[in-house]
C-alpha cells in the first residue's frame, strides 16, 4: 500500500534538532504534500529519504523493506537549490544526468527528444545553461528529474521561479505522472497548489509532525459548521425566520444572488435549517464552508506554537 515510509526519524545537527520522531507513510500512486514553515525540517526529511544523509534514529522503508543504495535509480529528486552546470550545453548536460540515472545513451537520447519536443524547447539543445533564464533552467532540471521514469518523484518547491503559464504546465505534468502510477512527494509553501494537487499532507513544525491525513478529511475536520445559503427572495425574510433559532453570521447582497452564512451547532441541524428557510425563500444552493489549507496551516502552526510557548520568528 505504501511506497515510501519514514518511521520515527530523528536528526540532529550539533545543537539543533532538525527532526524529532517524525513519521510519514506515502500511499503508492498518490501526491503527498510535505508542508511547514521555513526551517521546520522538511528538506532534512527529503534528504534522508534520498539517502543524501542518514537519520540518527528511525528508518526509511521503500516498497515495504529498508531502503537500499540502488533504490536511488527508482527515485527522481528536484531540489529547491538547482544544481545545473552553467558552462555545459543544455543537451550535453541533460544526456549526462539521464545516464547517471541508469539510462543507456540511446535510450536517454530518445526520451530527452520526447521531452524537448513536448516542452517545445528543441532550440535550447546547444545553448549553455548560463544563457537560460531561471525558469528555463528549472524546466530543464524538471525534465532530467523525470526522464528515467522513476517510481517515486520528490519535488522541493517545484514552482519556484516559474511564471503562471509554466506553473500550470508543471502542474499538468505532475498530474499526468500520477495518472501513470508515479508516487509523488512535494514540498511547497503554495497552499493553492496543495489543494489542487495533493491527496494527503503532513505538516511539520519545529521539527515535529503536527498534522497528517487525507486532505479532504483534514479540511472537513477543521470545519466550523458554517453553511452558505444562496437564495432568491427577501433577505429580511431570512433574518426574521432565523431569529432565535439559528446563528445568522451575515447576509451578502452585493451580487444578484444573495447569500447568507449560518452557523449550526451540529451537522445534524442542516436539514432543520433547510426546512426553516424553504417556506420563505427559494434555495438555490446550500453548502458547508470548508476552511482552506492556507487557513488550516496558519491555525495549526499558531496553536502548536502557543501550546508549546514557541515565539514565532
Amino acid at each position: 500500500m505504501y511506497l515510501i515510509e519514514a518511521k520515527g526519524i530523528e536528526k540532529r545537527y550539533s545543537n539543533h534538532l532538525a527532526l524529532d520522531d517524525v513519521s510519514i507513510a506515502v500511499p503508492r500512486g498518490s501526491i503527498y504534500g510535505l508542508l511547514g514553515p521555513n526551517g521546520a525540517g522538511k528538506t532534512t526529511l527529503i534528504r534522508i529519504i534520498n539517502q543524501i544523509t542518514g537519520p540518527d534514529k528511525g528508518q526509511v522503508l521503500f516498497d515495504g523493506r529498508p531502503i537500499q543504495p540502488n533504490d536511488i535509480y527508482r527515485i527522481g529528486y528536484l531540489p529547491e537549490e538547482r544544481g545545473l552546470y552553467k558552462k555545459m550545453k543544455v543537451g550535453e548536460q541533460a544526456l549526462f544526468l539521464a545516464q547517471l540515472k541508469g539510462l543507456s545513451k540511446p535510450e536517454a537520447l530518445k526520451r530527452l527528444k520526447h521531452w524537448f519536443e513536448k516542452f517545445e524547447i528543441q532550440a535550447w539543445w546547444d545553448k549553455k545553461i548560463e544563457e537560460l533564464s531561471k525558469g528555463m533552467a528549472q524546466k530543464v532540471q524538471f525534465m532530467v528529474t523525470v526522464v528515467h521514469e522513476p517510481e517515486l518523484l520528490i519535488f522541493d518547491e517545484p514552482f519556484s521561479g516559474f511564471d503562471p503559464i509554466n506553473v500550470q504546465l508543471i502542474k499538468d505534468e505532475i498530474l499526468d505522472l500520477k495518472r501513470k502510477g508515479t508516487t509523488i512527494i512535494f514540498s511547497t509553501h503554495n497552499m493553492a497548489s496543495v489543494e489542487e494537487l495533493c491527496d494527503h499532507i503532513t505538516l511539520i513544525n519545529k521539527s515535529r509532525n503536527i498534522l497528517s491525513g487525507q486532505i479532504d478529511e483534514v479540511r472537513q475536520s477543521y470545519g466550523s459548521n458554517v453553511f452558505e445559503v444562496a437564495f432568491r427572495g427577501e433577505p429580511s425574510a431570512i433574518e426574521s425566520q432565523l431569529n432565535g433559532k439559528f446563528e445568522l453570521l451575515k447576509i451578502d447582497t452585493e451580487n444578484s444572488l444573495p447569500k447568507a452564512q449560518v452557523r449550526l451547532s451540529s451537522q445534524a441541524e442542516a436539514n432543520s435549517l433547510l426546512r426553516t428557510l424553504i417556506p420563505v425563500v427559494e434555495i438555490v444552493s446550500f453548502n458547508p464552508i470548508v476552511p482552506s489549507m492556507h487557513d488550516i496551516f496558519i491555525q495549526v502552526v499558531q496553536e502548536y506554537n502557543q501550546k508549546h510557548g514557541v515565539v514565532n520568528s
